[in-house]
């Protein structure tokens, strides 16, 4: 079958908006040609009118929770999908803490399976670097790589003792895989549930440190050096990680790392009062630390955007700030949030947005997505950069409805989104 996807506003080279007729194949892009009054679409041809809306490259968000198998009433690998794609993300990897942990090829296989049967998204399974994510013994990695994971994380935790993680750097460099680290240093953060500053002071609350998180950081790059594996760093946080990840990569360590929509644009001054929708893990951290995270996208220190989509269930978000799980939902509002409030006042070009989401995610994880050319996937996304409406988490696909920016106006919001040719999203 053809689809033609006509006056598409793409990103060029130069990061300029310009107009082009995408044709699309068999799921994947002939040609884009250049709008012309004698040019029509074949007999036939599926076609949807793109006039005045950005078409990129399907958004690529590689930290993701799912919460299946184990924690189905949070979310559901379909929920979970349907909610990626109406963000406008066509591939998503999924992180392993779920009940069973994704530590045997078993589970690998099941969320392969359930993500094939969805048929909505792209989802690539992170596998655990220890058994059940308890830091003592390391995983089957040649199993969990043969029956396709991408990657080994014990996200959720850190894993704290540093011959551990050497170990698993160095069998995860043998399989050319890549080592994906939640830095977490435990004997700083227990009990904690904000960031140490003024609002844990005012609240009565333990405050989790910056250096809980830069001591992992730290340590991880220098056993990245030693065993050369590809390292990368979860949902970066603090001014200290940045600084660290910045010298690793000036002397050549094999580092990437990335940051979340809610550490560019949230500090825990902005934290309301003890609602639990603002709690996640890393905290909310200060305003210079935002700043830093901020540079740090800009200069490429912080190579790509993701979502750590982390749905939960109302009642346990209920239970209030100290008792409450950490995490916010993310697939459904992270464009929007960073277009409004970073492109659309000038602040960013769009073109390193959509990049910071799209091809770079591609080329740190060497994947096949990302691309809007000829011969790439037809995975896309159609943006609208103009109509204005409210966060309304009542309104979300995901099963999960916690999130601190509920009311926040924004633009930019995915109105159709294709996945090898197929939509599965449109508004």
């Amino acid at each position: 079958m053809i689809q033609i996807i006509t006056n598409a506003s793409v990103l060029n080279e130069q990061g300029e908006q310009v107009s082009k007729h995408i044709v699309i194949e068999d799921g994947i892009i002939k040609t884009l040609v250049e709008p012309d009054a004698g040019w029509s679409a074949p007999e036939g041809a599926e076609v949807t009118d793109a006039a005045g809306k950005l078409v990129t490259p399907g958004l690529i968000d590689m930290h993701v929770h799912l919460r299946e198998p184990g924690f189905e009433h949070k979310e559901t690998i379909e929920t979970g999908s349907r909610s990626a794609a109406k963000g406008g993300f066509t591939t998503i990897a999924c992180m392993p803490n779920t009940k069973p942990v994704t530590d045997n090829p078993e589970t690998v296989q099941l969320v392969l399976e359930k993500a094939r049967e969805a048929g909505i998204v792209k989802v690539l399974p992170y596998a655990a670097i220890t058994v059940r994510e308890l830091g003592r013994e390391l995983t089957d990695f040649e199993a969990l790589k043969a029956a396709g994971a991408v990657g080994f994380t014990d996200d959720g935790v850190g894993v704290q003792n540093a011959k551990m993680m050497k170990d698993a750097m160095r069998r995860a460099k043998e399989l050319n895989m890549p080592v994906i680290a939640h830095c977490e240093e435990n004997s700083l953060v227990e009990g904690g549930s904000v960031t140490e500053g003024k609002f844990a002071e005012q609240h009565g609350l333990i405050g989790i440190p910056n250096e809980s998180e830069a001591i992992h950081v730290g340590r991880d790059i220098l056993l990245a050096e030693a065993t050369g594996v590809h390292y990368h760093v979860c949902h970066v946080s603090t001014e200290q990680s940045v600084r660290l990840i910045r010298q690793a990569k000036e002397v050549g360590i094999h580092v990437t790392a990335e940051v979340c929509p809610h550490h560019l644009l949230l500090s825990d001054e902005d934290i309301p009062g003890l609602d639990a929708n603002w709690k996640m893990n890393p905290p909310l951290r200060s305003p210079r630390d935002v700043e830093a995270c901020i540079e740090g996208l800009l200069d490429g220190t912080l190579d790509i955007i993701v979502t750590d989509h982390a749905p939960h269930a109302a009642e346990e978000k209920a239970k209030g700030m100290e008792m409450a799980p950490f995490g916010i939902v993310g697939f459904e509002t992270a464009f929007p949030l960073l277009y409004t409030k970073f492109v659309a006042t000038g602040k960013w070009d769009l073109a390193m947005l959509v990049q910071r989401m799209t091809s770079d995610p591609a080329r740190v994880f060497g994947l096949n997505t990302g691309r809007l050319e000829e011969g790439a996937p037809a995975d896309l996304t159609m943006i609208d950069l103009e109509t204005e409406k409210a966060v309304n988490p009542e309104e979300f696909a995901s099963k999960g409805r916690n999130t601190p920016f509920t009311g926040w106006k924004l633009k930019g919001w995915p109105v159709k989104t294709w996945m090898d040719g197929k939509v599965v999203f449109e508004a």
